[in-house]
């Protein structure tokens, strides 16, 4: 076999390497021995067919296979000798001359084939002692445990049926049926039975709640209203629309007395037990936000201190990556460019700079990793895979066996720890200084640009047609999953 370097300008390199004709039918006959003493053809004796039909037979397809395996071996081979590290699968390109294609199948003539390739640089390390991160830190506040409580109290809101002659004020709630229609006919959707909407919740599309009020139990009433034009059901969006609707029951809300029963009604012990549970999960949210903001001026501080040449093939495919996600948040947003205050150019621009960090900043945390000899077990990885499967509820199985048959997909859970694990190793390291902040100031947009999960975020929040209302939540469900938002 030999090997020579036809290219090396940069990070691309271009090999050509060429395989003897020799070592191919050295090769096919060895195979053809083989499978002499195997095959059964009629008119031959087992392990008694001539060498020549067997090639005739055989021949063609039991060299496509050689010459598979003597390009995927040789391939590897040539690129470990130079001790490089191709960014991407190395191209293949074989000639497309057919008579020459013709000749190696036949063993006439040798077999020869380029690959080209960009490698990943050398660069230098930043000593780690040497970053300087300040962590601001904050504690869950009682005032924090106070709006949190009313935010459950507000969710676990209790209500009682009115007289049947008293009309729907705004808070209060009513059940309700409906039936939605577009020039007259109803549409998909827009339909339900026993619906509640709490008038003022903002639920339902602008216009709906307010027609309701000031209706009584047993009235039938027309509400008119017209969709957004932005309506994520495109059918429906800009439509003028009626619904036909029904009135069951008006309930007025009830005060709710912040006691222990009322946490027992949570499934807590007591009052004090679910104020714990709330901090708890507090300051749960505070420290995730302090390592989320460490991470930020880590990855920044990293992206100032190291720079380096990068392969544009892995810069491509990272930018295509997030391209096709911006693209397709400004379609189910129905947006556009310039809605966005930018341009196409523009943003192409900003993300081709956001995929290049990105790429620089995963090679040197891999760098950084092996050098740290960072692992992720095998019980770390199953964990990590049994959460990404519950976030697919009902279909559990088939995404298990997704990632069980698919190495790139069980890369795509590995690869979010290993970055965690060494992020968390170069803090250990860093000159870390800690300083107390109030919650607020923990939270505040400081305008940054996000680190390597970054994306711009081109949605918007919509109201949803009635049909689409939101459910209430469960009364009995644990209190600290009710403080999600606290």
């Amino acid at each position: 076999m030999q090997i020579n370097e036809t290219v090396n300008e940069g990070l691309k390199r271009e090999l050509k390497v060429v395989i003897p004709a020799d070592s191919l039918n050295s090769q096919l006959a060895d195979r053809l021995q083989t499978l002499s003493k195997q095959v059964r053809l009629k008119g031959f004796r087992p392990g008694k067919v001539p060498a020549d039909h067997l090639r005739k037979v055989y021949g063609r397809s039991v060299m496509a296979e050689i010459i598979q395996e003597q390009v995927r071996e040789s391939a590897e081979k040539a690129v470990a000798d130079r001790g490089e590290r191709p960014a991407v699968q190395p191209e293949i390109n074989f000639s497309e001359n057919q008579d020459e294609i013709e000749a190696v199948m036949n063993g006439k003539a040798d077999l020869s084939y380029t690959m080209e390739f960009e490698i990943i640089p050398e660069f230098d390390k930043p000593d780690l002692a040497k970053i300087e991160l300040e962590r601001n830190t904050a504690e869950a506040s009682d005032e924090d445990i106070d709006e949190a409580l009313g935010r459950i109290v507000e969710q676990n809101q209790s209500f009682e049926p009115r007289a049947k002659t008293a009309k729907a004020q705004d808070g209060d709630r009513v059940t309700i049926d409906y039936v939605g229609k577009v020039d007259g006919k109803a549409f998909s959707g827009g339909s339900e039975e026993g619906a509640q909407l709490v008038l003022g919740s903002n639920t339902f599309i602008p216009g709906f709640e307010e027609q309701v009020i000031g209706a009584k139990a047993g009235d039938e009433i027309e509400v008119k209203v017209t969709f957004p034009e932005k309506y994520q059901a495109e059918f429906l969006a800009g439509k003028d629309a009626t619904f036909d609707v029904t009135v069951h029951e008006v309930a007025e809300a009830k005060d709710t007395t912040l006691d222990d029963e009322f946490a027992k009604s949570l499934g807590m012990e007591s009052l004090d037990k679910l104020k714990e549970a709330l901090r708890e999960r507090i300051d749960q949210d505070l420290n995730a936000r302090t390592r989320e903001l460490m991470k930020r001026q880590l990855l920044d501080s990293l992206d100032e201190a190291v720079k380096f040449d990068l392969p544009g093939s892995l810069v491509e495919r990272e930018f295509e990556g997030i391209w096709r996600q911006v693209e397709g948040d400004l379609e189910r947003a129905g947006k556009t460019f310039e809605d966005e205050d930018t341009t196409e150019e523009k943003a192409r621009e900003e993300y081709q700079e956001l995929a290049a960090r990105r790429v620089r900043l995963g090679l040197l945390l891999a760098e950084i990793g092996k050098d740290a000899d960072i692992q992720i077990s095998d019980d770390e990885l199953q964990r990590a895979l049994i959460e990404r499967v519950r976030q697919y509820p009902g279909q559990e199985q088939q995404v298990w066996e997704f990632f069980q048959k698919t190495p790139g997909a069980i890369n795509e859970v590995r690869a979010p720890l290993f970055e965690e694990k060494v992020v968390d190793y170069i803090i250990e390291r860093a000159k870390v200084t800690d300083k107390t902040v109030s919650r607020d100031e923990l939270f505040h947009d400081h305008d940054h640009d996000h680190d390597h999960d970054h994306d711009h975020d081109h949605g918007e929040e919509k109201k949803k047609k009635p049909a689409a209302k939101k459910k209430a939540p469960a009364k009995k469900k644990a209190a600290a999953k009710d403080a999600d938002e606290a």
